[in-house]
């Protein structure tokens, strides 16, 4: 939930005009931001393969050898994030204090996901129970977003106004755009009002960030007490870890996870492409910005109220036909929505079935991950302790589609003529963005599926693999018996 939080934090620092007269209004330009932003992007690009590395290596303790990563790195990781939000008192080390405190959050964050999302093979061994825990759990995140961005929403909706621009007539006006929420008064309003409307968005944003942390610390003090970490004994525990770069030749050679993967990273690119350019296709494409929050609030109440309906699906009739059609539902409703761009009913409608194929999304990615850990886990039983590395190559490769799709999208719109903070632009920006929202996902979710038709593992051979590991693990019990009976009789 954090992670979807802060991705806005660079809003409130990016350089405004206003007052160049008074130093307490000046804002950290657009290039350290986007310096900041980008720093951000490589610490997770280097740590989340990083700390897969170092938890594969961390010795079991009494509360699981998962628990006590996420645990450590949680309060820090509120208090870095706090800190995002917090204007500091100098003004030419805060370059130097966002850079540092966003590079540290996203550190601390990837040693609370990536022991987070590898917790699920760790609580049974059985298939079922770890399906219903992935949903539950794909559920509660969806669930932590609509909630997070409520109550961030909610703490600073004195300081935000409708996507719009007034009439340049009036004689003080508000206009917000796609970096930020400028507030821009007429020349006969002083500085001093410009900083006081400054200094209070800054404490309203200072308690949201205090309201998401407050959240955030109450989900993991539920995680400690209420989840308990186990081994999968299908093997015995090795003695010595596998080095990192053996690890990671492993991982990254092993045929089905890689098919897995990339299909899923076009998917997730399709999905990131979607959603990074929603807002400007309502505002400049579809003149819908009066409806797009409401829009986005259908999409996820939808997605939220939808997974156990895939859950139910996945069980019934298989993962991979779960993919095929959570995915291909969506392609139909986003040429619709760009054909009638201005239909509202259209709006609502597309709104609500895109909510039933991110559901799938949120969901199908991290139930199939299991399978294909225990396949490798068959294959190699010698090897163990490799779970995390899988984990945080996963993550790491949907944070790469979020990066990729990003830039597509601004290289695109930057050569269609986009001018940031203007409240009209050419139509070659608005022709863009249609193919931005319609296209260029669907092509992205033709190839992803493409990739998907060679992914080996299938329900049969997932049953298949499932016994064999149980037969493995009943192994595994009677040796230990038999070692226990030899030890007691010596």
């Amino acid at each position: 939930m954090m992670g979807e939080e802060s991705a806005s934090f660079e809003s409130v620092f990016i350089n405004q005009p206003t007052a160049e007269t008074n130093p307490k209004l000046e804002k950290i330009p657009p290039f350290h931001t986007s310096f900041i932003l980008f720093f951000g992007r490589v610490c997770d690009a280097v740590t989340d393969p990083a700390i897969g590395c170092l938890i594969s290596k961390s010795k079991w303790t009494k509360i699981g050898r998962l628990m006590p990563w996420i645990i450590g790195s949680a309060p820090f990781a509120v208090l870095s994030y706090f800190l995002l939000w917090y204007v500091p008192p100098f003004r030419r080390g805060r370059f130097l204090w966002y850079i540092f405190f966003y590079g540290l959050f996203s550190t601390l964050l990837t040693c609370y996901q990536v022991p987070y999302s590898t917790l699920t093979m760790f609580l049974s061994c059985d298939l079922k129970e770890r399906n219903s825990a992935t949903a539950f759990r794909m559920t509660m995140q969806a669930i932590g977003t609509v909630v997070g961005v409520a109550v961030q929403g909610q703490v600073v909706a004195e300081n935000h106004v409708s996507h719009h621009c007034f009439e340049r007539n009036m004689s003080s006006y508000f206009i917000v755009n796609s970096t930020g929420i400028s507030k821009l008064f007429n020349g006969n309003t002083s500085n001093q009002h410009i900083l006081e409307s400054i200094l209070e968005m800054r404490e309203l944003y200072i308690i949201a960030s205090g309201a998401v942390g407050s959240i955030y610390l109450f989900c993991m003090i539920i995680l400690l007490f209420g989840v308990r970490e186990r081994d999968d004994p299908y093997t015995k525990k090795s003695e010595k870890p596998i080095p990192f770069l053996k690890g990671t030749k492993l991982v990254l050679r092993y045929s089905p996870y890689l098919k897995l993967t990339a299909s899923f990273l076009f998917i997730s690119m399709a999905i990131k492409v979607l959603e990074g350019n929603f807002a400007l296709f309502c505002t400049y494409a579809a003149d819908l910005q009066y409806h797009y929050q409401n829009i986005v609030l259908v999409i996820l109440v939808t997605a939220v109220m939808i997974v156990p309906f895939w859950q139910f699906f996945l069980q019934r009739f298989g993962k991979k036909i779960a993919v095929y059609l959570g995915t291909i539902w969506l392609i139909p409703f986003l040429f619709l929505m760009a054909s009638l761009p201005n239909n509202l009913i259209v709006a609502y409608v597309t709104g609500a079935s895109s909510g039933l194929s991110f559901a799938s999304f949120f969901l199908l990615p991290w139930s199939m991950l299991p399978d294909v850990i225990d396949a490798f886990r068959l294959e190699k039983p010698q090897i163990k302790g490799l779970e995390t590395i899988f984990c945080s190559f996963y993550v790491f490769f949907s944070k790469l589609a979020n990066g990729v799709s990003m830039g597509l999208s601004a290289l695109s719109l930057h050569f269609a003529g986009y001018k940031t903070g203007a409240c009209v632009q050419p139509q070659s920006v608005a022709v863009t963005l249609k193919l931005l929202v319609s296209a260029l996902p669907v092509g992205l979710i033709i190839i992803g599926l493409i990739i998907f038709r060679f992914y080996p593992i299938t329900e049969d051979i997932r049953v298949r693999n499932a016994l064999a590991l149980e037969e493995l693990r009943q192994n595994v019990h009677i040796s230990g018996q038999s070692l226990k009976n030899v030890e007691n009789v010596s």
